[in-house]
C-alpha cells in the first residue's frame, strides 16, 4: 500500500508528474498546457479560502445584527397546559418523544391573557410550564437567533461558497483535460497509421 501511495507509479507521483510535465524529456505540449490549467486552478481554489472567510464574516455580522433585532422584539415567557399532552404512538412496543401541539395559557407582560397551541412533550400533564416566546403584542413567536446559531450559520456560508468554488475548478480541469485527452489520442492515432509496419516479424 505504501509504495503505490509512495512509488514511482502511485497516486502522488502521478499528480506530481502532471503538475511539473516540464521535468519530463517526452513532456507535449498539452501535458504542459494541462499542468498550466492545473496550477491556476488550484492558485484559484487558495485564494478563494480568504474570500470565503469574508463572506463568512459578513454573514455573521448580518446575522448577529438580526439575532439582536430579534431579540429586541420578543421575551421569554412561561406557558402552562390546558390539558394533558397526548401521547404519541409510534408502533405496538414504543412510545414517541417528538413534543406535540397542546393548548395552554400565558400572560403577557401587560397582563393579557393569551390561549394557543404549544409545543410539549407528549404525556406531560395538565398545568405542565412550557418555556415559549412571544412578540410585542404577546402572541408566539419563534426564539430569536442566538450568537452560536449565527456563527454556525456563518461557517457554514464560508464552506459552501469554498465547496462551490473547488467544484467549479475540478469540473473546469476535468473538461480542459477531456478535451486534451481526445486531441492526444487523435495525434496517437495519426501517428500509428503512417507509422511503417511489417506484414511478419523477422
Amino acid at each position: 500500500m505504501g509504495f503505490l501511495v509512495h512509488g514511482s507509479n502511485g497516486p502522488i507521483a502521478r499528480f506530481r508528474r502532471r503538475l511539473f510535465p516540464g521535468r519530463n524529456s517526452l513532456a507535449r505540449g498539452s501535458d504542459r498546457f494541462e499542468a498550466l490549467v492545473l496550477k491556476l486552478a488550484i492558485l484559484a481554489a487558495l485564494l478563494a479560502v480568504p474570500v470565503a472567510a469574508a463572506v463568512g464574516s459578513a454573514n455573521h455580522d448580518r446575522q448577529v445584527a438580526e439575532a439582536a433585532t430579534d431579540a429586541a422584539g420578543r421575551q421569554a415567557a412561561t406557558a402552562y397546559l390546558l390539558q394533558a399532552a397526548p401521547i404519541r404512538i409510534v408502533d405496538s412496543e414504543s412510545v414517541g418523544t417528538d413534543d406535540s401541539t397542546t393548548q395552554a395559557t400565558w400572560t403577557d407582560s401587560r397582563g393579557a391573557r393569551h390561549t394557543g397551541g404549544v409545543l410539549a412533550t407528549p404525556g406531560s400533564p395538565a398545568g405542565s410550564p412550557v418555556p415559549i416566546w412571544t412578540d410585542a403584542r404577546g402572541d408566539l413567536t419563534a426564539a430569536p437567533k442566538t450568537a452560536s446559531t449565527a456563527v454556525f450559520d456563518s461557517v457554514l456560508v464560508g464552506l459552501w461558497l469554498w465547496f462551490a468554488v473547488v467544484a467549479g475548478l475540478v469540473l473546469l480541469y476535468r473538461a480542459v483535460r477531456l478535451v486534451l485527452d481526445r486531441r492526444r489520442a487523435a495525434a496517437w492515432a495519426r501517428a500509428w497509421a503512417v507509422y511503417p509496419r511489417s506484414g511478419s516479424w523477422p
